[in-house]
C-alpha cells in the first residue's frame, strides 16, 4: 500500500478502538507506533516516534499555562466563587420568566472568564442551580438542560484551556485567540438568553412546570443587601481583571496570567476559610490528574501528526480537493461536519488534536486566517459535549447530581436547544469573520 493509504486505513483503525472502548491518548500512540513500522520497515524509528514527540512538543515552557489555569479553575471552585456568581445572576434576573435560566447562563459565562474549564462549570452548576431551579417550579429537563447547554461557555470565553491547545498545535498567539473567543462567547451568551426567553414565551411548559410553585418562590424572593453583594462580587471582579486584564494589556505571558490567577484564587480561598488541608490535597491531586491526561493525549496526538505527514495523507488531500475544485467554505463544510460526527464518540481535546494538523496544510493554502479557524473549531468541537452518546458535560451533570429521577436522556434532551442555538452560532461566525476577529484587530 502506498504511504497516504496506510494513513487512511489508520483513521477506520482509530475509530473501530474507540468504538470498543480503547482510551484515545492510546489508540493515537499504538496506530501511529504500527503505522510509521509499515510506512519505514524499522521497529526502531517507530519506536522512537514516541520520545521524540515527547521531548519536541511538550518540552516548552508555554505548556506551563494548561496546569496553572486548572488550578486556577479548581481553587475559584474550592473558593465558593461559583455560587457566588449564580446568587448575583439570581438576584438580578429571577423574577423574568426562565429568569434563573438565564442566570444559570451568566453565571456560567463570569465563571468561565476565570476559569476556562467547561466540566469544572457543570460540576459546579450542577449542584448550585438544578435545586434551586426546581424549587422554583422549572421543568427538570430545563434546568439540567440549562446547565449543561451554558458550561460550553467556559471552553470559548478566555481563558480557554482548548485555545491554549490549539496555540501550541497551530503555533498561533494565545493571547489573539484569547480575544478572538471574546465575541463569540458573548454572543453565544446573548443567544442562550434569547433562546431561554422564546421557549419561556411560546413553550412555557417545557421552562415552567409547576407555576404555582414558581409564583409562590418568586414572592417570598431574599434580598441581598449591598454588603453581601460587594463581597461576592469584588473577588469575582479582581480575579477577571487580573487575569485578562494583564493578559491583553501585555503585563503578563499567558504562563503568568495563569500563575497569577491560581495565587489570587489562592488568596481569596483561603480568606474565605474555604481551604482546608484536604480539600487543597484533593485540589492538586485533581490538577496533576487533568494536567497528566492533557500531555499524554498532546504527545499523542503528536506521534499521530507525525505519522500523517511522513505517509503524505495531507498532500494526497489537498492534490483532491485542488482536483474536486472544492471551495473554502466547502472546506470548511466537511471539517465541521466530520467534528461534529466525532464530538459523539470523543472528546474535544482529542478532537482538536487529531483533526487540526489534518486539516492545516489544506487551509493554509487558501490563506485563512488560523485564529479565526481556531475559534471555530473550538465551537464546532465543544457543540460535541452536549451530543449523545458521548455528550461529556452531561456526563458530568448526570454523575453529579445522581439521581434516579434524572436520567441521561433527559439531561441530552434538555441540552438538545442550547446545542441547537450554539450550531446557529457556528454558522454565523463562519459567515461573518469579523464577529471573532474585530477585538483582535483593534489589539494590533
Amino acid at each position: 500500500m502506498a504511504g497516504w493509504e496506510i494513513a487512511l486505513w489508520s483513521v477506520v483503525a482509530m475509530l473501530a478502538l474507540i468504538y470498543l472502548g480503547m482510551h484515545i491518548s492510546t489508540t493515537l500512540a499504538l496506530i501511529s507506533v504500527v503505522c510509521v513500522w509499515l510506512l519505514r520497515d524499522n521497529f526502531t524509528v517507530a519506536a522512537n516516534l514516541l520520545w521524540i514527540s515527547a521531548a519536541q512538543t511538550i518540552n516548552q515552557f508555554l505548556f506551563g499555562v494548561i496546569p496553572l489555569f486548572v488550578l486556577m479553575g479548581l481553587l475559584v471552585g474550592a473558593a465558593g466563587m461559583g455560587r457566588d456568581t449564580y446568587d448575583i445572576g439570581q438576584l438580578l434576573l429571577r423574577r423574568i420568566r426562565g429568569g434563573l435560566g438565564m442566570a444559570t447562563v451568566a453565571a456560567n459565562a463570569i465563571f468561565a472568564s476565570i476559569t476556562g474549564v467547561s466540566v469544572a462549570s457543570a460540576s459546579i452548576f450542577s449542584k448550585l442551580s438544578v435545586p434551586e431551579m426546581q424549587r422554583y417550579g422549572y421543568n427538570k429537563r430545563f434546568a439540567v438542560g440549562t446547565v449543561a447547554g451554558s458550561s460550553v461557555l467556559g471552553m470559548l470565553i478566555p481563558p480557554s484551556v482548548l485555545f491554549i491547545i490549539y496555540g501550541v498545535v497551530a503555533e498561533q498567539s494565545i493571547g489573539d485567540l484569547f480575544i478572538a473567543g471574546i465575541g463569540p462567547g458573548l454572543l453565544l451568551t446573548a443567544a442562550y438568553c434569547l433562546q431561554i426567553l422564546a421557549m419561556a414565551h411560546w413553550f412555557p411548559a417545557s421552562v415552567i412546570s409547576d407555576p404555582a410553585a414558581y409564583h409562590r418562590a418568586s414572592h417570598v424572593d431574599r434580598r441581598m443587601d449591598t454588603p453581601e453583594l460587594l463581597a461576592k462580587s469584588i473577588p469575582i471582579v479582581m480575579l477577571v481583571a487580573l487575569v485578562l486584564g494583564g493578559l491583553y494589556s501585555g503585563v503578563f505571558t499567558p504562563v503568568e496570567a495563569g500563575a497569577a490567577g491560581a495565587f489570587a484564587a489562592l488568596v481569596f480561598a483561603l480568606a474565605r476559610r474555604k481551604l482546608t488541608w484536604r480539600t487543597l490535597w484533593d485540589v492538586i491531586l485533581e490538577t496533576g490528574a487533568i494536567t497528566a491526561t492533557l500531555m499524554f493525549l498532546i504527545v499523542s496526538a503528536s506521534m499521530y501528526s507525525r505519522m500523517l505527514g511522513m505517509s503524505g495523507l495531507p498532500t494526497e488531500m489537498g492534490n483532491f480537493m485542488q482536483t474536486m475544485k472544492v471551495g473554502l467554505y466547502e472546506l470548511l463544510a466537511i471539517y465541521v461536519v466530520i467534528v461534529l460526527i466525532l464530538g459523539t464518540i470523543i472528546d474535544s481535546t482529542s478532537i482538536m488534536l487529531i483533526m487540526v494538523p489534518l486539516f492545516l496544510p489544506l487551509l493554509k493554502a487558501f490563506g485563512v486566517d488560523l485564529v479565526w479557524f481556531g475559534v471555530i473549531t473550538v465551537v464546532a468541537t465543544e457543540i460535541g459535549l452536549l451530543t449523545p452518546p458521548f455528550g461529556l458535560s452531561v456526563f458530568v451533570v448526570h454523575s453529579t447530581l445522581a439521581r434516579r429521577d434524572i436520567s441521561l436522556a433527559d439531561i441530552f434532551l434538555g441540552a438538545l436547544p442550547f446545542a441547537t442555538t450554539m450550531l446557529i452560532v457556528l454558522l454565523l461566525v463562519m459567515a461573518f469573520p469579523g464577529i471573532a476577529m474585530y477585538l483582535v484587530a483593534l489589539s494590533h
